[in-house]
């Protein structure tokens, strides 16, 4: 059967790539005629380097894996002085990991884990940050970034990781921390860096990243990506993408500077529908934390549940318009105006348990279904600098935001039972009901076929949700030196927060609708005190606030705006109050070995005190609690001129501590998606001047999928190594092998039904081009 979808102007990556090898040859020919005219007034020794907020004189060593700063102006100290956890990815692990994505890059943060989507959860990255949903809390440069999807990561510079509530530096949620993606931006100089990646699976990924500088202050830079890959020991699953990032730089190394960026990312691929949990016999409803239930897929691990049916297109659009000017040495002012929109569209058949199926061998399959679309207009305006009060210097900075959201969300019909079947087909599957007498909707557990002959029809469902929402907010921060041994840090936010929705039929009659206004204050508080000038020792407060209506139906709402329905459809009234989170923190920061690695230990302890939990069988109050403590080290950068490493180990206690009357059977759980130890280690060592090798392991202990703790994943450790080699000052190879052991594990859970698989062994040899 044909499928039947929502059509999106989606060209070939094909043509993509043919473009970028064509780009590729043409632009290295032209870069090495540049290269011949250089003059050595023109080194790359003497470039000047623009940052995120300030043109330096010195370039900061690119192939370090230490990063000094945040790149926002809200993080008012060096990272060494900053009295929070903050990790940041810089580009050059991002190089020799052989990250291809945001989940690929954040693996080598420890405390970070991944959570399954379905159709009301959308698919798409879902990061848990210390045990707390972070799906809604994703930014680009500083800016929110609110709709669901599976980020790339070819225009990126570098990801920055902030750890324990920071709703004073981001606005509403971020109750376990942030992820700020840095983007490529324009910059005095020409480079060029272009490649192809082949690899196992059948992976294809060209890249280029080409600077251009037009004048003394002018320049544009283009990034293009085609990527097209099979999953290692996964049957079916597919990823088709391609992407372009143009940027434009005006006032290069003047008062006034503006840069016009723009991002636009579309994908067409097969979605991995999960191995289902097993069953016990008496059922779902029989699961027990002493003996969860953990994926099996009965003997074959590739074995794919899904349908040819199955599909997930995605398309993202960015535009960014900033504006940055000097006032004078000390005083800088930016206006940054964006508009971005992020589009999902799939139909994914997913294993599901709710008939009785995998205890008897035989999967029930289910389909989830997604049409949305949400579109974000910001505009941010910062000021900031140093001035000095009573002779003591204040780094400080302070801005005014709205940003106006809009979510669409609707579904397809997907009717999976065109032909008389007999009851039993509605109320279980067996072994007997597999294949033609369920109309291939129950199917074998050891064996499923995902090219049965599904006789299904599929339709638009326009009925659905809108949700749109309003932010007003306000903001200071300020780093106060006392002296040279005593900093305060200080944030603190006002946010405004207007939310409403409506729910329509398919003919477009509003069936409910609904709005609340939240308003809260939220603001983070440290002590630094410096030993010596290449250390810290610290300790930390912060708050954060997560309203109704959070993440607008793109995420997973611990807080949903409105009544939440029962079983009947009936609504639950809600005390629509924000939840709070607080973060307790003490810890430590250290430059070391001539400030060429930096390390961190922290400790810490988050608290939300007023969860939205259910009361009686008509209520909703903010009266839950849960707790998560622990502590966690981390180094990054040069051990040697020659050996270089990116490490961490995070441990977290995690508990439900009052679940409400309906809830507290749960109390004293772990909570879901919240491995109590996990451990990072990535390192290489230059060999000779052309030979580079690394390796990493990386080790996640047992995740529950759910809180009652009936669901759960074991642990694992997944190997990769690396070795790269320099042909020529311009060409280079490199390949990575990930999971080097082939390793089967799973990496993301549900809370039931099913978890996500992660891919077996991969090779990938890439041949890099460097101008």
């Amino acid at each position: 059967m044909a499928r039947q979808h929502a059509q999106l102007p989606v060209s070939s990556p094909r043509l993509l790539a043919s473009a970028i090898g064509v780009a590729i040859s043409a632009g290295a020919a032209g870069q090495m005629v540049f290269a011949a005219e250089k003059t050595d007034s023109k080194a790359s020794g003497n470039a000047i380097a623009l940052d995120a907020t300030a043109i330096t004189g010195e370039a900061q060593d690119s192939t370090s894996y230490q990063v000094e700063k945040a790149s926002s102006p809200k993080y008012t100290a060096p990272l060494v002085d900053t009295p929070r956890s903050v990790t940041v990815i810089p580009q050059q692990v991002l190089k020799d990991t052989g990250a291809l994505n945001m989940q690929d890059a954040l693996r080598t943060v420890p405390g970070i884990t991944f959570g399954a989507g379905e159709g009301g959860n959308p698919q798409g990255d879902r990061p848990f940050i210390r045990g707390f949903d972070a799906q809604g809390d994703t930014y680009l440069d500083g800016v929110r970034d609110t709709g669901s999807q599976s980020r790339e990561i070819f225009a990126v510079e570098n990801i920055e990781v902030s750890k324990g509530p920071n709703s004073a530096i981001g606005g509403r949620g971020a109750a376990g921390g942030s992820i700020n993606l840095v983007s490529k931006k324009a910059h005095l100089g020409n480079s060029f860096d272009g490649g192809f990646t082949y690899g196992s699976d059948q992976t294809q990924r060209y890249t280029l990243d080409g600077n251009y500088q037009f004048s003394d202050s002018a320049a544009g830079r283009l990034n293009l990506m085609s990527h097209e890959s099979n999953v290692a020991g996964r049957d079916k699953v597919d990823y088709d993408r391609w992407g372009i990032a143009p940027s434009l730089a005006f006032g290069l190394g003047t008062d006034t500077r503006v840069n016009l960026d723009y991002y636009h990312l579309e994908s067409n691929d097969t979605p991995d529908s999960g191995i289902p949990y097993t069953i016990p016999t008496g059922g779902s409803a029989a699961r027990t934390k002493s003996n969860p239930d953990k994926p099996y897929a009965g003997g074959d691990h590739d074995n794919f549940y899904g349908l040819d049916r199955d599909f997930r297109k995605g398309r993202t659009d960015t535009a960014t318009f900033a504006i940055e000017h000097d006032l004078n040495d000390a005083l800088t002012i930016k206006n940054t105006l964006r508009h971005g929109s992020s589009m999902q569209d799939y139909i994914l058949t997913q294993p599901d348990d709710s008939k009785g199926n995998v205890n008897n061998g035989s999967v029930w399959r289910r389909a989830n279904t997604r049409v949305s679309n949400t579109e974000t207009t910001t505009n941010q305006t910062d000021l900031f600098g140093t001035f000095y009060v009573a002779g003591f210097k204040n780094s400080f900075s302070t801005g005014v935001e709205y940003t106006r959201e809009q979510s669409e969300k609707s579904s397809y019909n997907v009717n999976t039972d065109t032909t008389p079947r007999t009851s039993a087909v509605t109320t279980n599957c067996n072994p007997g009901l597999i294949g033609a007498a369920s109309g291939y909707n129950c199917t074998s557990l050891s064996n499923p076929n995902p090219n049965d002959p599904w006789n299904g029809a599929i339709s638009r469902n326009y009925a659905g949700t809108d949700t749109q929402a309003d932010t007003y907010a306000l903001y200071v921060f300020d780093t106060l030196e006392l002296s040279e041994q005593w900093l305060v840090n200080m944030g603190l936010r006002y946010d405004h927060f207007d939310t409403d929705y409506k729910t329509y039929n398919a003919a477009g009659t509003t069936t409910s609708k609904g709005d609340d206004t939240s308003e809260f204050v939220t603001g983070q508080f440290g002590v630094v005190y410096k030993p010596a000038e290449n250390g810290s020792i610290y300790a930390s407060y912060a708050t954060s606030a997560t309203p109704p209506g959070n993440t607008l139906g793109e995420g997973q709402e611990g807080n949903p705006l409105g009544g939440t329905p029962d079983r009947s459809g009936n609504l639950l009234s809600s005390d629509m109050e924000p939840e709070t989170t607080k973060n307790y923190e003490i810890g430590t920061k250290w430059d070391l070995l001539n400030d060429r690695l930096s390390l961190t230990a922290d400790i810490f302890r988050t608290e939300k005190e007023n969860a939205r939990v259910q009361v009686d069988t008509s209520s909703y109050e903010n009266a839950g609690k849960t707790r998560v403590q622990g502590f966690e080290l981390s180094a990054s950068g040069k051990i040697t001129d020659k050996w270089q490493v990116f490490a961490g180990y995070a441990f977290m206690d995690s508990e439900q501590v009052d679940g409400g009357p309906l809830g507290r059977a749960n109390d004293g759980n772990d909570l879901p998606n919240t491995p109590k130890n996990s451990a990072s280690l990535w390192t290489t060592y230059q060999v000779t001047p052309k030979l580079t090798i690394g390796g990493g392991a990386f080790y996640v202990d047992d995740v529950y999928g759910s809180v009652a703790n009936t669901t759960m994943v074991d642990s694992y450790v997944r190997y990769d190594a690396m070795a790269a080699y320099k042909l020529t000052k311009n060409v280079d190879l490199q390949l990575n092998v990930q999971n080097l052991t082939d390793e089967t594990y799973y990496d993301k859970a549900f809370s039931t039904h099913f978890a996500n698989q992660a891919a077996g062994r991969t090779a990938l040899l890439s041949t890099n081009f460097h101008f």
